[in-house]
């Protein structure tokens, strides 16, 4: 059974001006650390371009620190990377390979599959760690979901700098 109290997702738009990419860096870095004083060790994200990956990584990143924490991968299906540039898929099948668990909520690519992977971190989780700067879409549907839910949840694109 899943301790939704030590599990934590993430979502987050794809695309991200370059200019905020190290800010919310340092801003993954600081909220996973108190994450984890608080006893969050299970770190679910999406596996998509943009926020996801540098999540991702921020997990990886804490990992080494941390031996405890798992990055668990959720995937909406088994090809998502199929239309993807050789150097996005380079970068995802590092992150695949170092992944503690991979979760597919669906064998291929079909209608909705998105959608299901969205909704299974959010079932699975106590917190929700987003970046959301529009109210439409994927990344706003799931962070309204998580709310309704009564995920806690922290959304850095609402903030602007980390001291």
């Amino acid at each position: 059974m899943i301790d939704r109290k030590r599990t934590a997702c993430f979502t987050g738009h794809r695309n991200i001006p370059a200019q905020k990419i190290k800010n919310i860096e340092k801003q993954l870095d600081k909220i996973i650390e108190k994450l984890y004083q608080k006893g969050v060790i299970f770190y679910g994200a999406g596996g998509a371009h943009g926020f996801d990956m540098l999540a991702e990584k921020a997990v990886l990143r804490a990992k080494q620190r941390h031996d405890e924490i798992k990055l668990i991968l959720v995937l909406p299906c088994k090809n998502q990377d199929k239309y993807w540039t050789t150097e996005n898929k380079m970068e995802f099948a590092e992150i695949l390979h170092k992944a503690d668990k991979v979760v597919y909520t669906s064998e291929f690519y079909e209608n909705g599959c998105m959608h299901k992977r969205n909704r299974h971190l959010v079932n699975f989780s106590g917190y929700c760690i987003a970046y959301l700067t529009k109210n439409s879409g994927g990344t706003a549907y799931t962070v309204n979901y998580a709310r309704q839910t009564g995920l806690k949840t922290v959304n850095l694109g609402e903030i602007d700098y980390v001291k």
